[in-house]
């Protein structure tokens, strides 16, 4: 039997540690800890729907400040980044030029979120007082390796919510080619929300 090892938190370097603590706090991650000393001082955060949280403190990491380079998840790109623009912190949504996914080479960037809006490919960027830089990718549709296909969750109410809007957009469509209202309509959207997020045949 498989023993399930969890992602659980990872270390970022900071070299002060309050003015990280309230920058984070001010993005709306939960402070979950504070603890230790002058010695050794832990504090851990998370961010809102993730089930990984982030660490900082003193006596964690003989890592440079600032050296970081760590990944979030959105289900909407523009969302997120206005929303961290409200907070005060600058991000700018970009894409891969060449139509892929590189989210590392600035020299392949291009303002704005992919035009095709595939999953994966619209991204954003910000840092933290340290220059810890955080990336954010837009996921709307999995790839099909990446979740179990038999459990389908949401982290969020926002995800769960804008799950339901796509699903809605596509049902629209889906009435539109049948001609004739679906009164099964709590049905589809299941089954579209569930295909969408295991990455598998859409309904139509």
């Amino acid at each position: 039997m498989d023993v399930d090892m969890k992602l659980e938190a990872v270390v970022i370097p900071v070299s002060d540690v309050d003015r990280a603590k309230e920058f984070y706090t001010s993005l709306g991650w939960r402070l979950d800890a504070d603890l230790g000393s002058d010695d050794f001082r832990i504090v851990q955060l998370t961010p809102a729907g993730s089930g990984c949280s982030i660490q900082f403190g003193r006596g964690l990491t003989a890592a440079a400040p600032g050296s970081a380079l760590s990944l979030l998840v959105v289900s909407d790109i523009e969302a997120a980044r206005d929303e961290l623009v409200g907070n005060g912190v600058d991000a700018e949504v970009f894409h891969d030029a060449r139509t892929g996914y590189n989210r590392f080479d600035p020299a392949v960037r291009a303002s704005g979120p992919d035009p095709e809006r595939q999953s994966y490919a619209s991204f954003a960027q910000f840092s933290d007082p340290d220059g810890n830089v955080w990336q954010l990718q837009e996921i709307t549709t999995r790839l099909p390796g990446r979740v179990d296909t038999m459990t389908t969750t949401f982290a969020s109410v926002s995800d769960l919510a804008s799950a339901m809007r796509r699903a809605s957009a596509a049902h629209g469509e889906h009435e539109k080619r049948t001609g004739e209202e679906d009164p099964n309509w709590p049905d589809w959207y299941a089954a579209y929300m569930a295909a969408e997020q295991a990455g598998t045949e859409l309904p139509t």
